[in-house]
């Protein structure tokens, strides 16, 4: 396969020196419609990238000479629009982050089930085409790399990256949902960075936490004398904001008279100060961010459905933690590597301690996971912390008592208590099945293909 493919036929690169693991996944490409090339070295894999444009490429963690990590690093120099697969036996997290960050779009452990992977490659192919088309300056792969301030190489947080960086450049409002403590506001301050508005200010406005009156005054301003106390003019959030990004978090907490304020200033892109009668232009991006359920505030009456389709111009939603436990160890690591050196401590975790950090469903999420691993780079007693350390933190604090996940309160939606019924069931039935959808899917009574479309609207895909 020296020349150029049939346009309309895509074409897949099999690296693995295992020579019946190639021939077995060059059978199921062409199965798919697919053209396909098997090598058994990195070396003769760059070569035929060099020669040949590939749509796809899976290549093996572990080979003898050329790991595949190397042929990544060097085939997003030879070949960038091709999107790489990896595929190992012997992978670790440090292994998958490490993949992600030179460019792999999946990571995937063998043995593999041959539907899935299949399924992975075609989802990678499309990624790799997608990002191709919305910027020709960057790497197709690079686009699913963490953002700046932001871990986690879970198919639901490149999905989240990539939906950051295909937001940004506009001006759309975009709501940011989650629980908390998922990093609601690191996604606002992506979008913030990622925009032309970058060099113009990113103003936050924590609105759960000032009272109705003065929640008014900090967004819209107020003149000398509007009311008592007000001794001279004072320029409001959004007007601070001129030129640049205002991140309204918990925007579900502000009440029905700000609500329809802040509506007209979204609409018309004017303001009046509180007690003038001077208006002023607004030219902001409005970014809101919020944990409450505002579909159920809208049907309750509690929040207005004009400005809620307002905001949810791009809806970016934050999986939870217990959604994406690959990203629990590298979590832990990067924030016990800070506090380390925050605190002076040049400690180490031990492996067994990482395995069972993540072992645990973290009802606060990544906040919490911050706080607890920051308490062990304080308080552990010697030079690496152990799991017998972790237990004896984990028992001081009254949140993280129970092994068990802590689950949502009980809503009287029946659609919400159905999917929490069934993301409950999946978690479950995977976590029985070590992972193996095929066999989780037989398990549950539903095809694959149900299994990953359920998977995708529950967000763990």
């Amino acid at each position: 396969m020296h020349e150029t493919h049939d346009a309309a036929q895509k074409a897949v690169l099999i690296i693995d020196d295992d020579e019946a693991v190639g021939m077995v996944l060059a059978a199921l490409c062409r199965q798919r419609g697919f053209e396909a090339l098997a090598v058994t070295t990195g070396a003769a894999g760059l070569a035929e990238l060099q020669r040949t444009p590939y749509e796809a490429a899976i290549v093996d963690l572990r080979m003898p000479g050329m790991s595949g990590l190397e042929v990544l690093e060097r085939a997003q120099v030879a070949s960038p629009e091709t999107a790489v697969v990896m595929l190992t036996a012997h992978g670790t997290v440090a292994d998958a982050v490490r993949a992600m960050k030179l460019g792999a779009v999946e990571f995937m452990q063998k043995p593999f089930d041959r539907e899935e992977l299949m399924f992975v490659l075609e989802r990678a192919m499309a990624i790799g085409g997608r990002a191709a088309s919305v910027a020709s300056d960057a790497a197709p792969a690079s686009r699913a790399l963490p953002l700046d301030g932001m871990l986690g190489a879970a198919p639901t947080m490149r999905d989240v990256y990539e939906l950051v960086r295909r937001a940004a450049p506009s001006l759309a409002t975009v709501l940011v949902r989650g629980e908390s403590g998922t990093g609601k506001e690191l996604v606002a301050r992506a979008l913030h960075n990622e925009s032309k508005r970058a060099a113009g200010p990113f103003v936050k406005v924590h609105c759960a936490a000032l009272p109705d009156n003065l929640l008014e005054s900090e967004l819209f301003g107020y003149e000398k004398g509007a009311f008592t106390g007000a001794t001279q003019r004072k320029p409001g959030r959004i007007e601070l904001a001129q030129g640049g990004t205002v991140f309204l978090d918990e925007i579900g907490d502000i009440t029905p008279a700000t609500q329809v304020k802040l509506l007209r200033v979204m609409q018309d892109k004017q303001l009046e100060r509180l007690g003038g009668t001077q208006t002023l232009d607004v030219d902001v991006r409005f970014v809101a961010a919020t944990h409450r359920d505002l579909e159920e505030l809208v049907k309750s009456g509690g929040f207005r459905e004009d400005l809620f389709y307002r905001l949810n111009v791009v809806p970016i939603w934050l999986p939870p933690l217990r959604a994406r436990k690959e990203d629990v160890a590298p979590l832990a690591e990067r924030f016990f590597a800070d506090a380390c050196r925050e605190h002076g401590r040049p400690l180490n975790l031990a492996p067994a301690t990482l395995q069972a950090l993540a072992a645990r469903d973290w009802p606060g999420n990544v906040r919490q996971l911050k706080n607890i691993v920051e308490r062990l780079a304080i308080l552990a007693p010697g030079p690496t912390v152990q799991p017998a350390d972790l237990e004896r933190e984990l028992g001081r604090d009254r949140s993280l008592a129970e092994v068990a996940p802590v689950r949502a309160a009980p809503s009287a939606d029946l659609r919400s208590e159905v999917e929490r019924a069934e993301l409950a069931a999946i978690e479950d039935t995977l976590q029985r099945c070590a992972g193996n959808r095929s066999l989780a899917a037989k398990t549950l009574g539903v095809s694959r293909r149900t299994l990953y479309n359920k998977l995708a609207r529950l967000g763990l895909a």
